[in-house]
Order: structure tokens, then C-alpha cells, then sequence
């Protein structure tokens, strides 16, 4: 099945940089930095990117070709973010199948290069009209399996599969 719109190229980057945004002012809380509720808005922008490279971003639910829908996130912060700051994304797929695909994302101050958060996501493709899951289309699925050869070769993530709990010394 070909899209009744056009694809970008496809990115074998490894990992793929594949969005850029700003820290906005009305994501300021009143501690002076990035509520952590607007991390979660910055890495679903990144999210958009990737669901475009793969042919499934909002084009393909305007033209009830289908979706994807968030089954699990995992969010860790490592740095303050304040209004103005650059940021830069990165994504790896780490895993995918059928119908899912689990991705890490890494926020970064785009200037400092520093980590400022990780999102690892469990997502999956949807019938837009059943709402159920639903397989890959070809197309898509030929480009996650590109993006994830291209992945596989670098390092998991550290943070990725962390379980949340707290430390206790022996």
C-alpha cells in the first residue's frame, strides 16, 4: 500500500537525531525550571518525529490509515531545563515486532551537550477505527526493521528497563 502522502527519506542514523525544540516560557514552574509535566510535552513532539519517519505520524490518522498509541513511558530527569534553553532529541529503537515498538528517547541541552532526560516508550499501532491493535503496513514495517539494524549495534541505554524503587544500603 503506498500513502496518499509523501515519506521522508529514510534515516538510518544511529541513534537518530530527530528533533529540536525550545524550553518555552509557559513550561516554567514556579521552582524556575521545566515542570516535568512539559518534559513529557517536549518528548511527545519527538515522538511526532519518529512516528512521521516510520509513515505513521498525524498525516496517517488525518487519512484514517490508523495510529499509535503510548502503552508505557518511563521518565527519568537528569538536569534542570530553563525558559529559552536549546534542546536537541535522540531516539533508539530497541526493540519492535508485529504491531509494537519499544523506543528510548534522550533530551539534551543543545548547547551544554548535557543529558537532561531519557523517555523509553512502548508503543503500538492501532486501527483508527476498531481502536484495537493492529499490524504494521508494509511500508512501515520495512522501515522499522532499517531504523532497528541500524540500532543494533549500539550500546542499551543504561537507563532503559530501570526499575523505580529506593536504595537501601546493606
Amino acid at each position: 500500500m503506498s500513502f496518499p502522502y509523501t515519506l521522508p527519506p529514510l534515516d538510518l542514523s544511529a541513534p537518530l537525531d530527530c528533533y529540536r525544540g525550545v524550553v518555552r516560557p509557559e513550561w516554567i514552574d514556579p521552582n524556575g525550571h521545566m515542570n516535568v509535566g512539559y518534559y513529557l510535552v517536549a518528548f511527545d513532539h519527538a515522538s511526532d518525529a519518529i512516528c512521521k519517519q516510520l509513515g505513521v505520524g498525524w498525516d496517517y490518522t488525518r487519512n484514517g490509515l490508523g495510529t499509535v498509541f503510548v502503552l508505557e513511558a518511563h521518565v527519568t530527569y537528569h538536569r534542570e531545563l530553563h525558559a529559552g534553553d536549546a534542546l536537541r532529541f535522540t531516539a533508539q529503537v530497541l526493540d519492535y515486532d508485529a504491531k509494537r515498538m519499544h523506543l528510548f528517547q534522550s533530551m539534551y541541552h543543545a548547547e551544554q551537550g548535557e543529558l537532561a532526560s531519557t523517555n523509553e516508550l512502548l508503543m503500538m499501532h492501532m486501527d483508527i477505527e476498531t481502536r484495537r491493535a493492529a499490524p504494521w503496513r508494509e511500508e512501515t514495517m520495512r522501515r522499522l526493521e532499517a531504523i532497528a539494524a541500524a540500532h543494533k549495534a549500539l550500546p542499551r541505554p543504561e537507563q532503559a528497563g530501570s526499575v523505580m524503587g529506593i536504595r537501601r544500603k546493606s
